[in-house]
């Protein structure tokens, strides 16, 4: 089972954590439109394999693809705004340059996880990181920030 974290926008950030609370993969995904967005999600969805909870960050139109996606597969959803994973960084120090700050973290989720390094790091798959360590943090999957990635 896993944990499906997605920066909604039609240059979406997308993370996927393990039941373990660990990052497994992230990527930037750009749509051209919603009718490509719609058939990405539901092949996106389909390629995944078992997913216990979707945590969006975002609301209108893009983020309702996503949602009932999710719905429709029986999926637990979350549907937060940036407000909510940016005050998990209260843990981590400096909250004021909240994409700087992504962008380090995120860095730290993905060396702590053994995902593969970027060579770049679009902000979008950054804050879907963070998106997805809050949510993993919410579901209990675990209990707090992993110290190696508090810095």
């Amino acid at each position: 089972m896993a944990l499906l974290a997605v920066d909604t926008g039609l240059r979406t950030g997308l993370a996927l954590f393990g039941r373990d609370g660990r990052l497994a993969w992230y990527r930037s995904q750009h749509f051209a439109n919603r009718s490509t967005l719609k058939r990405g999600a539901y092949g996106l969805f389909g390629s995944i394999g078992p997913l216990d909870r979707v945590v969006l960050e975002g609301g209108g139109p893009v983020a309702e693809v996503w949602r009932r996606e999710a719905d429709r597969r029986g999926i637990v959803v979350r549907v937060i705004g940036a407000e909510v994973w940016r005050g998990t960084l209260d843990a981590f120090g400096d909250r004021h340059r909240p994409k700087r700050e992504a962008d380090a973290i995120a860095r730290r989720v993905i060396e702590w996880s053994g995902a593969s390094r970027p060579t770049s790091l679009r902000h979008d798959a950054a804050e879907a990181i963070l998106i997805g360590l809050w949510g993993v943090i919410e579901a209990g999957w675990l209990d707090g920030p992993p110290a190696e990635v508090l810095g």
